[in-house]
């Protein structure tokens, strides 16, 4: 039986999507099917910058250390950036430009900047080792990547296709980007006119096959996920307004930016949403949660969202009690499960406000299921419902046959906010999207009779570490790499903090010598640090295999299930 919240957000989100209605919907075809869209959605991520960023005008819209930024400053300067790759770059409507370094202004100004010129921005994982980092150029052929210094070290003497042109980070926002700025064009220099079908974003996903993939969205996707986002917000504000709950309105949203841009949890809810919704980003140079407490008690943050121990660090931080948080009423996770008890002793840790989960992936955009405050505490193991009015959610067997209430199978997302494919990767794309516009996820998990999603297990060999995919593929492929290995296998462990993180085992050949410590000092070197297992143990047989020869992870994993919770409690 549905929640009496249930019911309330359910008939906001039908008057607000009605005719006539700011946010009504119409049909669209898209993969052979009838989807809902936003009438008066703008058509691209263009036309909604321009849009929102003269709305929005002089409010704050960037922090970063002493610099503050407005949405019309911002704006002005990608304009600029805009002109300068296509006059000074010649970057051509559709080119794949790279954009690989930490969060910051320039980050932000330069992704702006690449959409407006027209290419397609394509977000490269910061946290990738050089090899992965040319890898993911030469994926998406891209023709200029903008790299800061530290992932432009990482590429040195490596070979990808393109230009690299390194960028700062710097206070002024033209010195840090004056190398781009060099070459000629300025916010005079006409721009080319996109339509919803053209290309917008490639970002990447780690899959089973090991081998990350590029998720490539058109302008349409993106910006009705964007709007998809500031529909759960308008929402949620209009109910707590129906009942006299609302915020001042005097105040201004305000969020802190702790996770990476590159990922779809910090581009679209986060990052892009915020120019609809006119919030405040605050960006944090590196996590630190009492940082992080810091600056919401000094930025008035209203909205924190982060990977689950995000969350359960302030909530459990011996000094959470020194800083006044009570700006921040929404604690949200996305990314990896929380932890049912975690759900719990947040809202007992910071009783003003409510935990929130959302659950979404690369190839939706972000959007998927949500699941809000008493709803949450009710039903603390479940993702939440789809959400309204664009998303649909499935779960389907191995034929693509939708499955009855109560019965696991793969979840399966249909929506407008769906990526097109995996760049030049056809088989995976047609494993991904079936005909009739579902996308299999590879989780596997059931409904209950009120519609909320329970993820129970995944159908891909996939470790969720800290919201961050690793491919245990591709992690064993790395230690096979090793001249003195024979058998390896790679599987995740459940951790408080993380959620998970990889560990595995190892033989090695017959009369070599290899330690565990000789072996991720190996891996170090060739794959990213996250990647890297926190404990391999060595096996002195042949691994256990099952009867498709596969090597058997689940025995593997039961095996040194009691010794990995046993050294988590006595650390050494």
């Amino acid at each position: 039986m549905a929640s009496e919240l249930d019911t309330a957000l359910d008939s906001v989100i039908a008057r607000l999507t009605a005719p006539g209605a700011p946010l009504e919907t119409v049909p669209y075809e898209r993969f052979g099917h009838s989807l809902p869209i936003f009438q008066h959605a703008p058509p691209t991520l263009v036309h909604y910058f321009a849009h929102y960023a003269a709305e929005q005008g002089d409010k704050t819209f960037l922090v970063e250390g002493q610099v503050r930024m407005t949405f019309a400053q911002v704006h002005a300067a990608a304009r600029t950036v805009a002109g300068a790759l296509v006059a000074g770059q010649r970057i051509a409507k559709g080119e794949r430009v790279g954009i690989a370094a930490r969060n910051s202004i320039n980050w932000i100004i330069a992704y702006l900047g690449v959409v407006m010129a027209g290419g397609c921005a394509t977000l490269l994982n910061g946290w990738w080792s050089g090899e992965e980092l040319a890898d993911g150029i030469e994926l998406a052929e891209c023709t200029l990547t903008l790299a800061d210094e530290q992932r432009a070290a990482r590429l040195e003497g490596l070979r990808y296709p393109g230009k690299l042109m390194v960028f700062g980070h710097d206070a002024d926002w033209r010195q840090g980007l004056a190398p781009l700025l060099a070459s000629g064009g300025d916010e005079t220099t006409p721009l080319p006119e996109l339509t919803g079908d053209d290309l917008a974003t490639i970002l990447y996903t780690s899959g089973s096959t090991g081998q990350s993939k590029g998720a490539y969205s058109d302008h349409r996707g993106v910006v009705q996920a964007t709007m998809s986002y500031a529909a759960q917000s308008l929402m949620v504000m209009t109910y707590l307004t129906e009942r006299g709950q609302a915020p001042d309105p005097s105040a201004q949203p305000a969020t802190l930016v702790n996770v990476p841009l590159f990922h779809v949890t910090g581009e679209v809810p986060l990052f892009l949403q915020s120019f609809a919704i006119g919030r405040k980003l605050v960006l944090m140079p590196k996590w630190d949660a009492e940082a992080a407490m810091r600056l919401i008690e000094q930025e008035k943050v209203t909205y924190f969202v982060g990977v689950p121990l995000m969350s359960f660090e302030i909530a459990t931080h011996p000094n959470r009690d020194k800083y006044d948080l009570s700006s921040c009423v929404s604690f949200a996770a996305g990314g990896a499960p929380r932890p049912v008890d975690h759900v719990t002793r947040i809202r007992e840790a910071l009783p003003h406000a409510f935990p929130l989960l959302g659950y979404g992936l690369t190839e939706t955009n972000g959007v998927g299921c949500g699941n809000f405050n008493e709803n949450y505490l009710a039903k603390p193991g479940s993702t939440g419902t789809a959400s309204k009015p664009l998303v649909e959610v499935g779960i389907l067997n191995d034929a693509g046959q939708t499955m009855t209430t109560g019965d696991v199978g793969e979840v399966s997302f249909r929506t407008i906010c769906n990526f097109l494919g995996y760049w030049n990767n056809t088989e995976a794309t047609k494993e991904a999207i079936m005909p009739d516009g579902w996308f299999r996820t590879g989780d596997l998990g059931y409904l209950d009779e009120d519609g909320y999603l329970y993820i129970v297990d995944r159908k891909k060999d996939i470790i969720i570490r800290g919201g961050e995919n690793i491919s245990c593929i591709e992690v064993e492929q790395a230690i096979y790499s090793h001249p003195k290995i024979a058998e390896a296998s790679v599987f995740g462990m459940a951790d408080e903090r993380f959620g998970e993180l990889p560990t595995g085992v190892f033989l090695a050949k017959e009369g070599e010598n290899l330690t565990e410590d000789e072996l991720r000092t190996f891996l170090q070197t060739r794959i990213a640090p996250f990647k890297v297992p926190v404990r391999l143990w060595q096996e002195h047989a042949s691994l256990p295999r099952l009867g498709t020869e596969k090597v058997d992870k689940r025995t593997l994993k039961a095996r040194y299930l009691s010794v990995w919770e046993s050294e988590q409690k006595n650390p050494a």
